[in-house]
């Protein structure tokens, strides 16, 4: 009988360790809420899930991370204040959505005739790095990316730069300007309301990058596309300043080490993504692509490049060395692009 007892008092003493120690293991995990806003499928939430993935292999389970996509936890206008004020503790977010509040980082979404999202991304990167912007002065930065170069998706072909001409597109951010400089007529709404849009005939297409043809299903929409090679829209992934610094030193080193490592990563998986989506569409939907001719390409060049002296002038009246950026830029996607 006693011996029993010493069993039972022993297997009650094993369990409270093992109980403990699995309480003081959930203590000790992270958790990080990451706040994005497009829908799950596409590109930018590919990307927060691949990164939540490789934050939790590479602390060894010491960080979880529970993502929020199409803006379940914070829609896209609200993400930096959202991240800032500590609503999420990671927010993925398009600058170009806040004209003028980062100076820096719109360069890159400037005319420079990008041909990926992987060249783009990196020089992104770097001119983040070279700079460190006050526009993130509250937040910690912990990826950047860019999507692919944006283009035409329309409901008739456009296969001249003239055929564009009155067009109802529509637009995001700098698209805006790039539309109404190209001769169409640039119309803003959300993405989520453009298929109705487009069925209706409130607008004629769309410029954006290609991806969403399979993504969002626009190839049923939209059944050309045409190749222009246009301005790309930047990214940032940020965490709450706050959260960043209660942040073991250990995981803080995971999160840099895997920074610009995501940024290439994202780039290439969008460029082989949109290759994806055009084969896709082009069996799904007897989808066809076309490519201005050369002289319509230089006249859309022509057209868009005083967005890059406009650029210069309105940063350098804020006190940035406008003229330097841009040539970073410029250097920088001279450089990847060689590669």
């Amino acid at each position: 009988m006693m011996k029993r007892l010493h069993l039972l008092t022993l297997s009650l003493i094993i369990c409270v360790i093992v109980l403990a120690s699995g309480a003081a293991h959930a203590a000790s995990v992270i958790k990080l809420t990451y706040a994005n806003f497009p829908p799950a499928a596409t590109f930018p939430c590919v990307q927060m899930e691949r990164w939540a993935k490789e934050v939790e292999k590479r602390t060894g389970g010491k960080v979880k991370v529970q993502t929020f996509p199409g803006g379940t936890l914070l829609n896209a206008k609200n993400i930096f204040e959202g991240v800032t004020s500590g609503i999420a503790d990671i927010g993925n977010f398009a600058m170009s959505y806040q004209p003028g509040r980062f100076p820096v980082s719109e360069a890159v979404d400037l005319p420079f005739g990008f041909t990926s999202s992987r060249v783009a991304s990196l020089v992104l990167y770097d001119l983040i790095e070279k700079y460190k912007p006050r526009e993130f002065d509250k937040v910690k930065v912990l990826t950047v990316f860019t999507c692919p170069p944006t283009n035409f998706m329309t409901k008739a072909p456009v296969k001249r730069l003239a055929d564009l001409k009155g067009m109802e597109l529509r637009v995001a951010g700098t698209s805006a300007e790039v539309a109404k400089r190209l001769g169409a007529v640039p119309v803003a709404m959300p993405q989520s309301e453009t298929p109705e849009a487009i069925q209706k005939g409130i607008v004629k297409g769309m410029i954006s990058s290609l991806e969403i043809l399979q993504d969002l299903k626009f190839a049923s929409y939209t059944p050309y596309a045409t190749i222009a090679n246009l301005p790309v829209v930047s990214f940032a992934v940020v965490m709450n300043k706050a959260k960043w610094n209660s942040l073991p030193a250990d995981v803080k080193r995971a999160l840099d080490g895997l920074s610009r490592e995501q940024a290439a990563w994202t780039g290439e998986y969008v460029d082989r993504h949109v290759r994806d989506s055009l084969a896709w569409s082009k069996n799904n939907y007897r989808h066809q692509v076309f490519t201005l001719p050369a002289e319509d390409q230089q006249r859309v060049n022509q057209l868009l490049s005083p967005m890059i002296d406009n650029y210069v002038k309105k940063v350098s009246a804020q006190g940035l060395n406008g003229k330097q950026i841009v040539a970073d830029v410029q250097v920088f996607k001279k450089k990847y692009e060689k590669r």
